[in-house]
């Protein structure tokens, strides 16, 4: 019998897919009432492993053993899983965007007799747990209406429904803002207090130290090792996830910024689903050739809508201007911007990104098409050539360029999405959220590529939630607060601390 603090046992799991070993004799130890933290590079194996511990990859298509309270688990599926107190928040949202956030939080579960649903019940009972997590949106909001950190906190509530004794969260704060992440945090620590096992899938090493009392190192679908929290350092822990230690957490620069490749002046945009609110508000900057301008603000704060109307594809009544390498343009549409030398990685690359069941070939090769054929006809030959081309530069791991998007890890996704506009040759790059649900030593090479194109060249105007990689790779930041421009700083005064201010408060600090 295993000790009495032990609430789940993994066993010698091994489980292939055709071609690939993603778990390879993995045995884990989860103690009850403990917040187990787990990293690992995109591809070492997590999700492969929380998902069979959820029913989600039912018993029989793996090898090996899972106990669960001191007996054995073979798990049917997922609502099995529920049934045992067992949940899991995936990375990617689950929900019925056509549905109430009530709607959502109880689907199948909905408090009914004879078949007559009770909705005071539902709204009280999806209340309780919209409090718990601090969401303060009704009940009988649409889930399309939410945004994308709102949704997520639905999720995390749909989830609390019940009785859970383990609960499993796969980057559950990849779509958080700051205030978001420390209620998150809190509502964790409540679980924990209350005897609830917790399993934290993250990319983030900062929360994985602030919530974790043991940290699980993952990589090529085996267990690295498990060691308290309080015994490890970043750097161990990172040196554990690559087999090396590390080379820094951002690339020394080597590039010079050069002429203003980008002007922006008194650039406004009212929200299309709403005209009488501004989505972006006389913001002016000027991005610069061989130079990476970041842009920080508070979610909401109109950053991803700035870089997607300047693109084209975003907002209504838009006014201002824009000059292109000092020539003034006007772009109504993002094949206007192609055009014009501009590529956009936008923030949620499966939805807007990509096209996850194609191939890497058509994803890669989908914006250059025109270049690439000859009237109506693509020239395959030089498609597969120039897709290998990019593939390789950027060291792209796939299978081969017919393999699906959808089956690569996240980096490698990424990478295709940033491989996708630089075969367009643009001279601007707008990049929302370029690292976000990547590993360290996938951020890294991006963070590489990144720097190679400004040296190139190019300019680069990125969007980031993460103070560090802000701080780490700009040369210059723009601060958002409300959909205005609270202040641009120089890369070498800029702090968190001023940062925080006028993305919070639209000024900087004071000083004594």
């Amino acid at each position: 019998m295993p000790p009495d603090d032990i609430l789940f046992e993994i066993r010698n799991v091994t489980k292939d897919f055709p071609g690939t070993r993603a778990l390879d004799g993995v045995s884990l130890e989860v103690r009850t009432g403990e917040i187990l933290g787990l990293c690992g590079e995109n591809g070492a194996g997590k999700s492969t492993l929380m998902k069979i511990l959820s029913g989600t990859y039912p018993y029989g298509t793996y090898e090996g053993e899972l106990i669960y309270q001191g007996e054995p688990l073979r798990l049917t599926g997922v609502r099995d899983s529920e049934a045992k107190g067992i949940r899991i928040i995936h990375q990617e949202l689950a929900l019925v965007k056509q549905m109430t956030v009530a709607g959502n939080i109880f689907l199948g579960a909905e408090p009914a007799r004879f078949g007559i649903v009770n909705d005071m019940r539902l709204y009280s009972d999806t209340r309780a747990l919209l409090d718990r997590v601090g969401l303060d949106v009704p009940e009988t909001a649409l889930i399309s209406s939410l945004g994308i950190g709102q949704q997520q906190m639905v999720e995390i509530a749909k989830a609390l429904r019940g009785h859970v004794r383990l609960l499993i969260l796969d980057e559950p704060t990849s779509a958080l803002n700051e205030a978001e992440i420390a209620r998150l945090m809190q509502t964790l620590r409540e679980l924990r207090a209350r005897g609830v096992t917790c399993i934290y899938i993250s990319h983030k090493l900062r929360e994985l130290f602030e919530i974790a009392d043991r940290i699980t190192v993952m990589r090529d679908g085996r267990i690295i090792g498990t060691e308290k929290t309080e015994d490890l350092t970043e750097e161990k822990v990172i040196a554990m996830m690559v087999g090396r230690p590390p080379a820094g957490r951002f690339p020394p620069k080597t590039r010079k910024p050069g002429r203003v490749m980008l002007r922006v002046k008194n650039w406004t945009v009212r929200d299309p689903e709403n005209r009488e609110l501004y989505a972006v508000k006389d913001v002016s900057f000027e991005a610069r050739s061989g130079e990476i301008l970041g842009i920080s603000g508070l979610m909401g704060s109109g950053r991803t809508e700035l870089l997607q109307s300047l693109f084209g594809e975003y907002g209504v009544d838009i006014t201002g201007s824009i000059e292109i390498d000092g020539k003034p343009c006007t772009i109504c549409s993002s094949r206007d911007a192609i055009a014009l030398g501009m590529g956009l990685v936008t923030e949620d690359r499966k939805l807007t990104g990509l096209i996850p069941m194609h191939s890497v070939t058509s994803n890669i090769s989908l914006p250059s098409l025109p270049r690439l054929s000859s009237g109506p006809v693509v020239d395959h030959g030089l498609e597969l050539s120039s897709t290998q081309q990019f593939v390789d530069e950027l060291n792209i791991r796939i299978p081969s360029l017919e393999a699906a998007v959808d089956t690569l890890s996240g980096g490698n996704q990424q990478k295709v999405s940033i491989a996708k506009w630089l075969m367009t040759n643009p001279r601007i790059l707008l990049m929302d959220e370029p690292t976000r649900g990547i590993d360290v030593g996938t951020k890294y090479q991006i963070y590489e590529i990144m720097d190679l194109l400004a040296a190139r060249g190019m300019a680069i105007v990125m969007v980031s939630s993460e103070l560090p990689e802000i701080l780490g790779m700009s040369d210059r930041i723009l601060v958002m607060h409300a959909g205005t421009a609270a202040g641009i700083l120089d890369g070498s005064e800029a702090d968190a601390e001023t940062i925080m201010a006028l993305a919070t408060m639209g000024a900087r600090p004071v000083r004594t």
